[in-house]
């Protein structure tokens, strides 16, 4: 019913967006009379904002077709290396080869596409050779493929690394940081030669029971009956996925805009006072930064749920309790894959401590292999975005990775 009642919404929202887009073009441009009008700008600005905020929006591109190596411009191509119902590996190759060390960047499935990691692909391609978990919004996902379980998403990463081969170094953003430790220890107890020279945590909930935020809090204090009720819904029909149980990717944008309204305000009055002076700079920053955020997918609703009860009611991983069709997740098991662990300072997401667990429960690595990053004065998205990542944690990563091969 809920996914209904956003739909409806949406269809009447569409006249709204076109009346404002068509506004905005009526008072700003230089061929129409109206744009000299005395309020002209600002009926402009007014009417983008409002086409801004009633819209939807589609998944973005990465629009990563070059890389600087070497002071010089090379083209890169993304190209799908596999393909899974529920996720594609892609391969963002580069035109021209260099023996760098290859990497699978873990992208988070949570709410926002993978393209929320743009920058920090974009960092990784002078150096590295990047591959990225692009997964698929399940409202596209026919029903006959069938669900998609936290065990789904640990197997999906054993496959990649297995397809990868040898000397690969996996990076985890927030999220699957959980998965991604729990499929090196399973691949570790069975000696799988496929396990990777190193693995980067980075603003996980390994132990949820650390420095709890409110992201932590909420979920703690929330039966897993009641997120089964208030925030699953069933994919409408328009849709490849019809009648499959999701999390829609638009409670969960609701959900976020939530934690954070009076910022989330105050760039939305920013944004209409830039238009207004002609601060085109500033303008196109909000647009490309709001273009990525309120782009959403849907959560397959199986995966969803054993998420909030595994990670944020039971701590099954950091407790010795989780298990995986069958397997015991023993993360002390590991030895061969040397483990660096960052987390922000400001991060309001995962608290200070909660990624660094990992460093306890994976005793049997050397501690010369083992490296823990405390990023001062930055929040949960300066870790893997922004002048921060691209200055400082990026070229610590890259230095970590080339003295694990």
């Amino acid at each position: 019913m809920i996914y209904t009642l956003h739909e409806m919404q949406q269809s009447f929202a569409g006249p709204l967006h076109s009346w404002a887009e068509s506004s905005r073009q009526w008072f700003s441009n230089p061929f129409s009379l109206f744009s000299y009008t005395p309020a002209s700008q600002k009926i402009a600005a007014g009417s983008e904002l409002i086409a801004r905020l009633v819209r939807h929006y589609e998944k973005p591109p990465f629009d990563l077709d070059h890389t600087l190596i070497a002071g010089r411009e090379v083209a890169v191509s993304e190209r799908i290396v596999l393909e899974k119902p529920f996720c594609k590996l892609l391969h963002f190759a580069r035109a021209t080869p260099h023996d760098d060390p290859r990497v699978l960047l873990v992208a988070p499935l949570s709410g926002h596409h993978a393209t929320l990691l743009r920058d920090t692909v974009r960092a990784l391609l002078p150096n590295h050779d990047v591959f990225i978990t692009d997964w698929t919004d399940a409202r596209l996902v026919p029903l006959a493929e069938g669900g998609f379980h936290f065990a789904d998403y640990v197997s999906y990463l054993q496959e990649f690394m297995t397809h990868l081969g040898s000397n690969l170094h996996v990076i985890a953003v927030c999220q699957p940081t959980v998965p991604l430790l729990a499929a090196v220890s399973l691949m570790a107890v069975r000696e799988d030669p496929a396990q990777p020279a190193s693995m980067t945590l980075m603003g996980g909930p390994i132990d949820t029971r650390r420095a709890q935020t409110e992201v932590n809090r909420f979920a703690k204090s929330h039966s897993l009956r009641w997120f089964e009720s208030q925030v699953i819904g069933r994919v409408p029909l328009k849709y490849p996925g019809y009648t499959r149980r999701v999390y829609p990717g638009f409670l969960q944008h609701a959900g976020f805009v939530a934690m954070n309204q009076d910022r989330h305000l105050q760039a939305h009055t920013d944004f209409y006072n830039h238009l207004i002076q002609g601060d085109g700079d500033s303008a196109k920053a909000h647009r490309k930064f709001y273009d990525e955020y309120n782009a959403v997918m849907d959560l397959p609703a199986e995966y969803y749920l054993e998420t909030i009860d595994m990670v944020f009611h039971k701590h099954m991983l950091p407790l010795g309790e989780m298990h995986i069709k069958g397997e015991r997740v023993n993360p002390a098991a590991i030895r061969k894959t040397a483990l660096f662990t960052i987390e922000g300072e400001l991060d309001d997401i995962s608290g200070i401590g909660q990624t660094e667990a990992a460093h306890d429960l994976c005793s049997a690595i050397p501690k010369m292999r083992k490296q823990h990053y405390l990023v001062p004065g930055v929040g949960h998205y300066g870790i893997f975005s922004g002048r921060r990542w691209r200055e400082t944690i990026c070229p610590s990563v890259a230095r970590f990775i080339r003295a694990s091969a």
